[in-house]
């Protein structure tokens, strides 16, 4: 790959919905596990939320932990 190129592997960032399919969850469970702060921290772009896809994956890997530091950008 030269320089520069992007692998087209998936999104980089993904939706609430999408991430409640991927958990097989729904978007209401979602928000609760955001809330009782048990997701990896999302993002805000303009007005709308998303995560980064590969701290999604990382977060899975790793057994889903409770996150433990929040950030936003």
């Amino acid at each position: 790959m030269a320089t520069g190129q992007v692998a087209e592997e998936g999104p980089l960032l993904i939706t609430a919905r999408q991430l409640a399919d991927k958990l097989q969850i729904s978007t209401r469970t979602l928000w609760r596990m955001l809330s009782a702060e048990r997701l990896p921290a999302p993002i805000r772009v303009g007005g709308i939320v998303r995560w980064r896809a590969n701290d999604i994956e990382r977060w899975i890997s790793a057994g889903c932990p409770e996150a433990t530091a929040r950030h936003s950008l």
